[in-house]
């Protein structure tokens, strides 16, 4: 029996139930905060900083960090992203940990260059003399409510055609807390992308030690034969109501997949579910064009195309700048996937 769930906006959370061993109830800003408070504990030269961090942050994630580690630890940054990205990128080459934080997926953008050009080709420009390792971004990205065009974006098919970097999007309070400490240790420049409506109305039960969540590997949360649904982040909630819909209303049996990893992404997972079900729909809040489930299209329809039973449809935001009153229209929510499972079983 799966815990209960809790509706908000245009999706109901479905909590992870924990393993075993120590939890405590968190939600997920509580999850990373804790995620950061182990890791300045256990490594004496992790650096935490960006825009209000110093103040806790904007949504709270660092929240008493910088009163039990002190300023020189935890501390804000000036309003120049390119500035923190550069600096972070210098942290981590001079051999220790930083953790930065870039107030709103949104505002990535002048960062862009020192993260795509410096932090994730250090270690090959340098032919393995220096790296940019033990170098993380936390970005809050997606769709909250309100957002509207420059606070609402989901970034991450810009950053998953970067070879060198890696791209996490956690769907909860657990995944989240174990993908930021497995990020923070890998020797590699990451991103984890925090869906920012999953701060407050993701609860879980969190193991209080200190663990880590494999980088690079899907989670099926739903077995099923008919379809495969896949999506990351807040969207794997939308299809898990999806798959209840449409088992209660159509007899389909869908499998929920939570691509987790968007670069490197678990191939050989998503692959062997689709060869099982012979159809699958991909959902992602970012826009149609060029999103991420364009890239895992194209790879099933190459790796599985005799066991296809139907075209892999998309259902996703849309080509336009994210509106404001019209967001309800822009996401792809559970009636529009449902019409797309529907459709894709009928084919």
């Amino acid at each position: 029996m799966r815990p209960p769930s809790m509706t908000r906006s245009h999706f109901t959370y479905y909590p992870t139930a924990a393993g075993s061993g120590n939890a405590k109830k968190m939600n997920m800003f509580s999850a990373i905060n804790n995620a950061m408070d182990l890791a300045l504990q256990e490594d004496s030269t992790a650096l935490l900083f960006g825009e209000d961090v110093g103040f806790g942050g904007v949504f709270r994630c660092s929240v008493n960090l910088r009163d039990k580690y002190g300023k020189d630890r935890v501390f804000n940054s000036p309003l120049c992203e390119q500035g923190i990205a550069g600096f972070a990128i210098g942290v981590a080459n001079a051999g220790a940990t930083a953790i930065a934080e870039i107030q709103f997926a949104d505002y990535i953008f002048p960062s862009f260059d020192q993260i795509v050009n410096e932090a994730a080709k250090y270690r090959y420009r340098s032919g393995g003399l220096f790296d940019c390792g033990s170098l993380t971004f936390r970005v809050p990205c997606g769709a909250v409510g309100h957002g509207a065009l420059y606070h609402s974006q989901s970034p991450e098919a810009y950053f998953a055609h970067t070879p060198g970097l890696r791209v996490v999007v956690p769907r909860g309070p657990i995944k989240a807390k174990g993908l930021l400490l497995a990020c923070i240790r890998d020797p590699n420049p990451c991103i984890v992308f925090e869906p920012k409506t999953l701060y407050r109305a993701a609860v879980e039960e969190v193991p209080t030690e200190y663990y880590t969540s494999e980088l690079g590997q899907a989670d099926i949360l739903r077995n099923g034969k008919d379809v495969t649904l896949i999506g990351w982040g807040t969207q794997v909630h939308v299809l898990l109501e999806v798959a209840e819909l449409a088992k209660e209303r159509h007899n389909i049996d869908c499998e929920v997949i939570d691509l987790v990893s968007v670069l490197p992404w678990d191939t050989n997972t998503i692959c062997n579910s689709a060869r099982k079900t012979g159809r699958v729909v991909i959902a992602h809040e970012a826009p149609f064009t060029q999103g991420f489930g364009s890239e895992i299209a194209a790879y099933i329809q190459d790796k599985c195309f005799l066991n296809l039973e139907a075209p892999v449809r998309r259902v996703t935001g849309w080509d336009t700048p994210f509106p404001h009153v019209f967001e309800p229209f822009y996401l792809p929510d559970k009636l529009r996937c449902l019409v797309a499972v529907k459709d894709i079983v009928n084919y």
